[in-house]
């Protein structure tokens, strides 16, 4: 499904000081700082797995999504989504993959729900049938048909995350990104998003790559983490590869990003 192979990524950053001499010497003469933001990045994922991308802020998790999105081109390396590569074949690849980032939208705010759904239907080019079979599944799955006719200002977030998978999903994707899904949610809206991951992939045999700082997302929806610091991968296994018998697995987090000085 998915093959990431030595994947590097830098970011040219400029920098100045405050202050308006600062600003006035930068006009003519500028500073930049380079970004090692992937730094031989491999990893593959295989065909229904669910699998949890971890690290602290800054370690490559969101360049690394935007890479298999398609979105972001890296300097080295390759890439393989079901034997596409995302940047190079993005009109035929996007139509495999749906992507959540937590705190970005894809629908339209001051329409109603069902409004941006037609506008990725035709997007997608979903046949009429499909679009009114997937509506309807994901409408009873997440619990939305009291909330298809409301603008999306007016939806409180757990609502809208709800919204906002089902848009991600309506054209019936086998790979799905999720980046920090339930951040800002009620206790009772993230045991509503978590039960649907579960079922879209039990039922469905949907892959997912999930990004999170949760830690209770990670261990009700994943068996397998992948956790990246300073653009590098530094474990590929499961919670218990960090916890070594503590109950926490914040803690037991914490504890291994301030062994490798995180």
């Amino acid at each position: 499904m998915i093959t990431m192979q030595h994947v590097c990524k830098t970011y040219k950053v400029s920098k100045r000081d405050a202050g308006f001499t600062s600003a006035f010497k930068a006009l003519f003469h500028k500073e930049y700082e380079y970004i090692h933001a992937l730094d031989d990045v491999s990893f593959t994922i295989s065909d229904g797995e669910m699998v949890g991308y971890i690290g602290p802020n800054g370690a490559g998790k969101s360049s690394t999504i935007k890479i298999l999105s398609g979105i972001l081109t890296p300097e080295e390396g390759t890439c393989l989504v079901n034997g596409l590569i995302p940047w190079k074949n993005r009109i035929e690849y996007v139509k495999s993959i749906g992507v959540v980032f937590g705190q970005r939208t894809q629908l339209w705010w001051d329409v109603p729900i069902l409004d941006s759904f037609e506008l990725l239907k035709e997007i997608y080019r979903i046949g009429d049938a499909d679009y009114r079979r997937n509506l309807a599944l994901l409408a009873e799955m997440l619990q939305l048909s009291d909330l298809l006719r409301t603008p999306a200002r007016q939806l409180s977030l757990g609502q809208r995350m709800r919204c906002e998978l089902a848009a991600s999903l309506l054209h019936g994707p086998r790979l799905l990104f999720l980046d920090e899904p339930t951040i800002g949610l009620d206790a009772v809206s993230k045991l509503a998003v978590r039960e649907f991951i579960l079922q879209l992939n039990r039922e469905k045999k949907t892959t997912v790559l999930l990004t999170t700082h949760d830690m209770q997302d990670i261990e009700a929806l994943t068996s397998r983490i992948i956790l990246i610091g300073k653009g590098s991968i530094l474990l590929d296994g499961n919670l218990e590869d960090i916890k070594h018998g503590t109950d926490s697995a914040e803690a037991a987090l914490a504890d291994f990003y301030r062994s490798h000085n995180l």
